[in-house]
């Protein structure tokens, strides 16, 4: 080793510094563990007791380092009795020649000696030049490792391998021949796929609503320390074309490409919720509706595609009459021509009361919501028993760390364990409440059935109640958008909701045997 000279003056102890650049490295490896059985064989020889290991998991680059402040404090609480610092090598003490600079004098004014077996420090002008030459060499690989680190992910992004922190729905998986891969992550890859196919089909008017079905089912990963997904992380998860197996990323300069790993939807899905989170805000039932005008802002003109406003209009004899009218665009054909309010909302309850299924198909439509009521059912089921599968790995985890304790001797290691101890008790209980959050429904099939039954066998009568926020539901519930009115044919080509779409599909198709 180099530097193992007898020491001239009187130091009889020392600290040992040990670092690793990231948190990780930690996990895979033993570099702290061999740095510092290599700094103890060199204080032995030098006849050091050490009385101190001090440590660190962050890059050589920065100068704010817990373990190096403590070592600092330490050392100047201990100034009267100089003790030796003692590295594995250069580049454990920084991977900057600024960060060197700044430590090396920091370690000096507190009155610590620098020492490694790697290189001997010393004052002379010679010593200082070789140094100084370690410690930029140290820096050039830092910067060249860094260079290649991130030359090698651009160009796995470029040949379709997401290499960032891995999305929700997929985990990595490590191939022979293609690295790391993503594959999906059961059972949370389902619940997305769940959500995102919702979503474009319409099943999900709003992103709230597919907020709500993910907050509401009990495996689907929330933030820490939460209950509930962001409205932002839904606007992510929306806008991820990972879920379509493509990747992109602009920093990079990356443009949008095929990715090497299975989709959670057809790219086609993906692009209807992209279209679906562009449409402008549906509104097909103001906030502010007025009893006087319950259709005002939720039917457009046919001409113009403006929603049209509505007033009460008096007459030369004084009396007033209800209208509405076209009042956006002066270019339009029916610009400020009044429409009697009886013939609009006329027309309308004509509109629904039409959506009335027979007998008969309500009893097809109970027969496929009870399938897929049992459906449900059967899901929750295993949902609870992955909850339960989960929730005892959990258990066995807490009693191999309380074994663990036993036998540890090390206040910090002991706290260590303890802390991981409480994290999975806090993780326990979340999964007992998202369990018992999977128990059979409160009501029966027939009660639900009978609820939704009730509104979609006759909206009219919801409607007819008169009452504000029920006609802001039936307006919300039966139509996709705003409704178009045409002065002279009524309403054109209503646009229904997706049950009432469902309903006229199986209520119109024609059915024949299939042949041979």
């Amino acid at each position: 080793m180099k530097g193992l000279i007898e020491q001239p003056n009187a130091i009889k102890k020392a600290v040992a510094y040990v670092r690793v650049s990231s948190t990780a490295q930690t996990k895979r490896g033993d570099g702290l563990g061999s740095q510092e059985t290599r700094c103890r064989e060199y204080a032995n020889y030098r006849g050091y007791d050490v009385v101190q290991v001090f440590s660190d998991d962050l890059s050589g680059r920065l100068i704010d380092r817990p373990g190096m402040k403590a070592m600092l404090a330490f050392l100047k609480k201990h100034r009267h009795d100089p003790h030796a610092v003692v590295i594995d090598d250069i580049s454990r003490l920084a991977r900057g020649v600024k960060a060197h600079i700044e430590l090396r004098s920091a370690i000096s004014l507190a009155g610590g000696v620098l020492e490694s077996p790697s290189i001997e420090f010393g004052e002379d002008a010679d010593s200082e030049l070789q140094e100084f030459i370690l410690a930029t060499v140290s820096q050039h690989q830092s910067k060249k490792n860094a260079e290649q680190t991130l030359n090698r992910m651009r160009s796995r992004l470029l040949n379709g391998y997401w290499v960032f922190s891995v999305p929700i729905g997929y985990r990595y998986d490590k191939t022979r021949h293609e690295g790391k891969v993503l594959v999906r992550d059961e059972p949370v890859a389902s619940i997305l796929t769940e959500a995102l196919e919702g979503f474009a089909s319409g099943r999900f008017e709003t992103k709230v609503e597919a907020k709500r079905f993910l907050d509401n089912h009990a495996l689907f990963p929330k933030p820490k320390g939460q209950n509930e997904l962001s409205h932002e992380r839904i606007e992510k998860l929306l806008r991820q074309p990972l879920y379509a197996g493509y990747l992109q990323a602009p920093s990079w300069n990356i443009s949008l490409r095929e990715a090497r790993h299975e989709g959670l939807v057809s790219l086609a899905t993906f692009q209807r919720i992209q279209e679906h989170l562009d449409e402008k805000a549906k509104a097909p039932a103001r906030k502010d509706m007025n009893t006087d005008f319950v259709l005002r802002g939720s039917v457009t003109c046919h001409d113009c595609g403006n929603a049209l406003t509505a007033c009460w209009s008096t007459s030369k004899t004084g009396k007033k009459h209800p209208y509405y009218m076209c009042y956006a665009d002066k270019t339009c054909p029916s610009y400020r021509k009044s429409i009697r309010r009886a013939d609009l909302e006329g027309a309308f309850e004509t509109l629904l009361k039409s959506l009335q299924p027979t007998k008969a198909l309500a009893s097809l439509i109970q027969a496929m919501m009870k399938d897929a009521w049992d459906l449900r059912l059967a899901q929750a089921s295993e949902t609870r028993k992955a909850i339960k599968t989960k929730a005892a790995k959990i258990e066995k985890q807490i009693e191999g760390l309380l074994d663990r304790i036993v036998d540890a001797s090390t206040p910090s290691v002991i706290a260590a364990y303890e802390k991981r101890i409480a994290a999975l008790e806090t993780e326990r209980l979340v999964l007992d409440e998202q369990g018992r959050k999977t128990e059979r429904p409160r009501h029966t099939f027939d009660e639900m059935f009978e609820l939704a039954m009730s509104y979609l066998a006759n909206p009219w009568k919801l409607w007819a109640s008169g009452n504000t926020e029920h006609r802001r539901t039936v307006l919300r519930l039966t139509f996709a958008e705003r409704l178009t009115y045409c002065r002279k044919n009524g309403f054109s080509n209503p646009n229904f909701s997706l049950p009432f779409k469902v309903l006229g599909a199986i209520q119109g198709e024609e059915k024949e045997m299939a042949h041979p």
